[in-house]
This record gives C-alpha cells, structure tokens and sequence, in this order.
C-alpha cells in the first residue's frame, strides 16, 4: 500500500482541481446571466455556448494536466481560468454598451477564440516539455530573440494611441513585449545560477548600504540602458517597468543582497524622471497623472489630450464600496480602453471596491501559488525561473491597476487574462504552463524523497556545466 501513495497525492490534487474548475464555470455562467438580466431582462441568448465553452476548455486543460503533469500546484489552473472567464464576462457585458454608444463591433468571440488557443498552448507546453530545466540550455538564444522582439515596434510603422508596441504584419497584429517578458525571466534565471556567485560579491558602503563593486554593476547598468531604450524609441512605459523589475527581483534573490534593490530602484527613477521630463508622450502621461481632472479646464496642461484618468475616477467614485450591480452602470464612457487597461475600472463601477479587491486576491493568490513553487523546487534554474514569471505578473498586475487607479502614470499595459488581447492571453496561459511545469517537477521530486527513487517515475536531471551548458545526469559536466 505504500507504494500507491504517490499516485493518491497526485489524484488528490486533480480531484481538488477538478471541483474548484467546476465552482469556476458555475461563477462564470452566474455573471453572464447576471449582467444580461440586468441590461436586457433576459438570458443571455449565448448562454449554452458560453457555458459549454468554458466547460470544455476547463476539462481540455484539466485532462491535460492530469496526464502530463499529475503533481502540479491545484490552485494555479482553476485560478486562471476564473481570472479568464471573469474577462469573458466583462467583455461580453462591455460590447453591448459599446455597440449602442459607439456602434463598435464585438470583442468576446474573438476573446474566446484566443482563449481557446491559449488553453492549448497551455497543454502543449506542458506535454512537450517535460522537464522545465531543458531551457537552461538555449537562454542565450531565447535572449536574443527576445531583444529581436524588443526592438522591432521600433520599426514597425503601427503606432497605436501614441505607444509603439506592436508588430502588424498582414492582417494580424502581434504586441511581442507580452512574449518578452517570459524569454528575459528564462534568460535571467540561467544567467544568475552560472553568474550569482560573482554578483554576489560585496563592495564599498555607501549611506549606510554597501553597494556591488562597479565590474559586476555591469549587468544591471546593461538592463537599464536596454529599458531606457525601450522607453524612449517605442514610448511604452509598462515593458519598461516590467523588463527591468523582474532582472532587479531576481537579482535579489539569487544574491540576496539588498543593495541590488537599492541600485535598481534609483536607477529606475532617474531613468523615469529624465525620461518623462523629455519625451513628449511619456511627459503627457506624467501630466494627466499629475492633473487628471485637468481634461475639462479650459486652459489644460501640455499633453493632456484624454478623458480617461478621469472618468476611472469617476467611475470608481460611482461603484463605491459595493458597486452598482453587474450590468447597471457606465463603463463604455471610457471609450476603447474600456476593453484594455481601464477594464479595472468597469470592475469597481458595477462590483464596487469589494469586486476590485476580490480580483486583486485574485491575482495575488496566483503569484504566491508561484512563489511557493520557487520554495519548493530543488533546483536553482526553477527557483528563479518561477520567482521570474511571478515577479513579471505581479509587476504587470501592479503597472495596470496602478495607472488606473492613479497610483503611477498610465502605461497602457493589458490587464492579464482580464482585459481584450490575444498576445497578452496567449503568453499569460504560456506563462502559467511553465509554472505547473515547475509545481509539478518540484512535487515529484519530493514525493520521491519521501517515499524511495522506485516508487515514482522522476523526470532524469539536468546538470549545468561551467559554461552553462545543460547535460543529463551521469554525462560529464565539462572542466
């Protein structure tokens, strides 16, 4: 009987999945039915297919991980699939009120559709990859495509509402920012475990931190200067932030020291400051962060050209603390953000900040689902790697939900798996794909810890070589 308690951990697990996935749909399908009633006093008359979608969609990825990856985390699947089906909700309710006001055309079928393709995304990252370390071996290649992709909205002739941040080729629009943002995390990850010891290092004090010594500033100072970059020819401020919050995060944990933090944080506000004293777009959005309501004088700041601060303020003064009810306000003021970044704000107009606080758990669930995974995986390559992709949600989280609220300066960012965007929904359900790969090579490992090598399959070992090559266990490491 011993020998089956593996097996029964793993069942255990996807059982506890399977229920919270069933509580999932059940959440989705009341919102829809709730939003609809209100607005049209009537089902939805998409009802049965929204229901049989997330359905499937929920037993596809469930199945999936099931068989390839049996011990993952319960939490993080379920998690986002509520996070998904709250956006389909949303968008569904928002298209009506933009269809009558502006006569616009629908988003939530295509949202669907990008839904679907990255639940299978999801499953195919976690079939085909079966060991999360394999990735160690191409972090050079995987960051220099990432910089090809960083740099080229720099080219690209689409200038979306003053941010050059997507690629048009054809008829198909792609924002590679939402892809980098997981090729830095594995390029950085790798980086660190064959670099952490010299970054390490300790060097001279300074007001009382002792700050690295100036040779091995050389990584961060090379970051900074690529966001700076990346702020200044492409005018998005949200990439920015996240590339070089998430090198700054994992730095820290691979070194442990706090002056890296130190470092990071005032190289990102000088970088900001000259930035968004110079660069006009960047400067207009300081300026209506600045005077939000400055939209409606009459002699109104430089750069100010958007209504949008404004109404979200609005909008969240008329939801309160309970909201209006699901379908019963305004969000369509906000014009076309409204799909993207200010979804947020539809969220706190009709569930009130009892709704947004409830997202916001959301969210923060599913990052420390992450962090804890990164405690528990027993390699360095998948501690940071998890810490990466965590980091970089909780940033991306924090950039969205602080420009709409008006904590921060607007960045434009696509708030994740809720707002309208088939790049943001893809690379996020990428995303929690390497997270369950990592959850579930960590559980294993310690299931076979517990209970003997013989009684559970363990997916073979990778070792790093000194020059950061991956070889499985038993080859020679080199040197």
């Amino acid at each position: 009987m011993r020998g089956l308690r593996p097996l029964t951990a793993a069942g255990a697990r996807r059982r506890t999945e399977a229920l919270l996935l069933v509580l999932v749909v059940g959440i989705a399908v009341f919102g829809h039915c709730a939003a609809s009633l209100a607005m049209n006093d009537e089902l939805p008359r998409n009802l049965t297919g929204f229901a049989v979608s997330l359905t499937l969609l929920s037993l596809v990825g469930h199945l999936g991980i099931r068989r390839f990856a049996a011990y993952a985390d319960p939490l993080i699947f379920p998690l986002a699939m509520l996070l998904t089906g709250l956006g389909l909700v949303l968008l569904h309710r928002l298209d009506q009120g933009y269809i009558e006001r502006y006569n616009s055309d629908a988003n939530a079928p295509g949202q669907l559709l990008w839904t679907v393709v990255g639940v299978a995304a999801c499953v195919l990252v976690v079939a085909l990859l079966r060991d999360h370390r394999l990735l160690q071996r191409f972090i050079y290649i995987t960051m220099a495509v990432a910089l090809v992709l960083l740099i080229a909205p720099v080219f690209s002739p689409a200038d979306t509402y003053g941010a050059k941040r997507w690629i048009v080729v054809g008829g198909f629009s792609l924002q590679p920012g939402e892809f980098v943002k997981i090729m830095i995390a594995i390029f950085f990850a790798g980086y660190l475990v064959i670099h952490r010891d010299s970054l390490a290092l300790t060097g001279r004090r300074f007001l009382g931190v002792r700050l690295p010594p100036m040779r091995q500033l050389g990584p961060i100072i090379t970051v900074w200067i690529l966001s700076m970059l990346v702020l200044v020819f492409e005018r998005d401020l949200g990439t920015s932030l996240i590339f070089f919050g998430v090198f700054v995060v994992m730095l820290y944990v691979a070194t442990e020291r706090t002056s890296w933090i130190v470092c990071g944080v005032l190289m990102a506000s000088v970088g900001a400051f000259v930035v968004g004293s110079t660069e006009p777009h960047v400067k207009g959005r300081v300026a209506a962060w600045l005077n939000p309501l400055s939209y409606y004088w009459k002699d109104r700041p430089p750069g100010v050209v958007s209504d949008q601060s404004a109404q979200a303020l609005f909008s969240f003064g008329t939801g309160g603390v309970t909201g209006t009810g699901l379908g019963m306000g305004h969000p369509e003021l906000i014009a076309f953000a409204g799909r993207s970044d200010f979804i947020l704000t539809t969220v706190g107009e009709e569930l009130g900040l009892a709704g947004v606080m409830a997202v916001l758990l959301l969210y923060a669930l599913l990052v420390q689902r992450g962090l804890r995974m990164a405690l528990a995986a027993r390699d360095p390559f998948g501690k940071l790697l998890a810490v990466g992709l965590s980091a970089a949600l909780a940033l991306q989280v924090f950039v969205v939900a602080g420009g709409v609220t008006g904590l921060i300066p607007l960045t434009g960012k696509a708030l994740p798996f809720l707002a309208k965007g088939g790049s943001s929904l893809l690379a996020n359900w990428i995303m929690i794909a390497l997270l369950l790969r990592i959850s579930d090579s960590a559980e294993r490992q310690r299931e076979a810890d517990a209970h003997g090598p013989a009684e559970t399959t363990i997916t073979p070992v990778v070792r790093v070589g000194p020059e950061g090559r991956a070889a499985p266990s038993g080859a020679a490491a080199g040197g």
